[in-house]
């Protein structure tokens, strides 16, 4: 009987260990935690946003890092076969914007505990509180692994990677498997958060904790030069900014911060107006308010809480009657509602969602996910250099790559 060993026991590892687990083969997964899938349970704010229900075209197209890659992986196990794989085990699956599925129940919790007895059903023996240590190789193949305990050896015929990326480190995501894939010869191409909060240099932000804007559009430049643009909802914390918006625009943004260069995010509040509608706008506002000081005139323009930034940032005098206001000063509060600027100086790195970089797609076979260096190695999940925004995609790359990991590691040969 072919012996299996799976390393990890996040989305990759739980997928590829209940299909790597056939008559035919005896399947060990081993977790360094206490318990199961501990980045999933806060994945999508503790509802696990499992996949997205676009095409396989617009999937990839939302993983910027190395998505064709998964062309065979997505195509073995789609979304679809993921949210029909789930409904089998039990968890029923609803669709929101953008194309997010999520549980019915809205708790990640019931997709840990579906997957969990799914491969308890099947057979498959589950070693928690496991670290391992490294992997054996004999004449250029898997031969077993060793355990940090006591450095325990066990002989395996195969060995799944699944162990995750550098992501949210209290769930166990601390690079082991980047350790062992090196020491294997494999090359980890340089590792960086991706999808992560920023810090900002203006203080004034702690003001605004917990302000939500939706339908704004952040751009980033560095030096005058546009790096990238978003629109959506932003949230702004106490130590700068963060929601969907600028998770997705952190990618890129991470690389000119890896260099101690500043970046400058700038906030369009009204995207959907041009800058002489805005004016309009503003004008009508004031007529309305025309006997009420400026800090009394711009409710029905911005949400409570951004109004004294706003009104600091103008230089317009708080108390000043709006009649008083002149066409210089409405001009540079459009400019403000259109280019309310925050310079970036760094990134929450222990919160970010996902890893950028990790074991070189150059040396995995896409169609099986085996390494090109060591016969019977398989990697799955974050661990690869694969990274997409948010929206599913990550945990879509998860749980196709370790189908794809699962069903090759259990063929003989």
């Amino acid at each position: 009987m072919k012996k299996i060993a799976v390393v990890g026991g996040g989305a990759a590892g739980l997928i590829a260990a209940y299909f790597a687990k056939t008559i035919n083969t005896d399947v060990t997964l081993f977790e360094r935690n206490h318990n199961l899938g501990r980045k999933i349970l806060i994945s999508g704010k503790g509802r696990c946003n499992l996949t997205n229900i676009k095409d396989v075209r617009e999937i990839i197209e939302n993983i910027p890092g190395n998505g064709k890659f998964l062309y065979s992986a997505l195509n073995s196990f789609s979304n679809i076969d993921l949210i029909n794989f789930m409904e089998k085990l039990g968890v029923k699956t609803k669709v929101e914007r953008g194309g997010r599925v999520f549980p019915v129940s809205d708790k990640s919790e019931d997709v840990v505990v579906a997957l969990k007895g799914a491969l308890e059903k099947k057979g498959v023996v589950l070693r928690l509180n496991s670290r391992v240590k490294e992997v054996k190789v004999s004449n250029g193949k898997v031969s077993g692994i060793e355990l940090y305990e006591k450095e325990e050896y066990i002989p395996f015929d195969a060995v799944i990677i699944a162990t995750g990326g550098l992501s949210y480190p209290s769930t166990g995501s601390t690079g082991d498997g980047y350790e062992i894939a090196r020491r294997l010869g494999h090359t980890i191409v340089d590792l960086r958060p991706s999808l992560v909060p920023l810090i900002t240099k203006e203080n004034w932000v702690k003001d605004l904790q917990g302000l939500s804007l939706k339908n704004v559009e952040v751009t980033s430049f560095y030096n005058g030069i546009k790096i990238n643009s978003e629109f959506g909802e932003m949230l702004f914390t106490h130590y700068g900014v963060s929601g969907p918006v600028i998770l997705t625009i952190s990618r890129e943004i991470v690389d000119y911060l890896k260099e101690n260069k500043e970046v400058i995010i700038s906030i369009n509040l009204k995207p959907a107006l041009t800058s002489e509608k805005i004016y309009e706008r503003v004008c009508r506002d004031f007529e309305k308010y025309s006997r009420k000081l400026y800090k009394n005139s711009l409710d029905d323009l911005l949400p409570k809480k951004l109004i004294p930034i706003i009104i600091k940032l103008s230089g317009i005098s708080a108390e000043k009657p709006v009649n008083q206001i002149s066409k210089e000063e409405r001009m540079k509060l459009v400019e403000l509602l259109s280019n309310f600027k925050l310079t970036v100086i760094g990134c929450r790195e222990k919160e970010a969602i996902v890893t950028r970089g990790g074991v070189s797609v150059k040396e995995i076979n896409p169609k099986t996910m085996e390494s090109k260096l060591v016969k019977g190695l398989y990697f799955a999940g974050e661990v690869i250099d694969i990274d997409g925004y948010t929206g599913g995609f990550n945990l879509q790359a998860a749980f196709s790559t370790g189908y794809l990991a699962g069903v090759n590691a259990c063929k003989e040969g």
